[in-house]
């Protein structure tokens, strides 16, 4: 395993320098998930959800969160986001229940990766979608979340999940 990069000479958590990684096009996708309930599916597969159209606002929700993930993890730069995707599927596992998969697609030109701010963006999205149908019901369950894909850079490999 490589030496942690995160941690300086005595041990307590830094911010890493990428002043001197040149500036590539580096990509990452993530996924997310949200199981929920028969009612909830055709409830925002139908618009009828009292608070609007779930599926919209989770997806600015998203794009929000992608662009702020610098703000929300401690050692996470501020780099400019260059483009920002949020796209659903939906999974009908048994009669009751569907499950909403959720996929961010973050792209940047700079000198460090953007698997933070797909993370964040899948992840906040399916947190919107729990705060848009919770009134209905809070048993829906998030996740799993993680990243699928990841581009660019020259101090490490391409990612791609099998």
């Amino acid at each position: 395993m490589s030496k942690l990069t995160h941690f300086n000479e005595q041990g307590r958590a830094k911010m890493v320098d990428v002043s001197t990684k040149p500036d590539t096009v580096r990509t990452a996708i993530a996924q997310s998930s949200v199981q929920l309930s028969n009612e909830i599916y055709h409830l925002i597969r139908n618009n009828k959800m009292k608070k609007g159209d779930v599926l919209a606002v989770a997806q600015v929700a998203g794009v929000m969160a992608a662009k702020k993930a610098w703000d929300l993890i401690p050692m996470c730069h501020p780099i400019p986001i260059n483009g920002v995707n949020i796209e659903f599927s939906w999974e009908q596992k048994d009669p009751n229940m569907y499950m909403l998969n959720i996929i961010s697609s973050v792209k940047t030109k700079g000198n460090t990766g953007v698997e933070m701010e797909a993370l964040t963006a899948a992840s906040v999205t399916a947190l919107t979608v729990y705060d848009m149908c919770k009134a209905i019901d809070k048993g829906m369950v998030m996740g799993p979340t993680f990243l699928i894909e990841k581009t660019g850079g020259v101090s490490s490999t391409d990612y791609l999940r099998e």
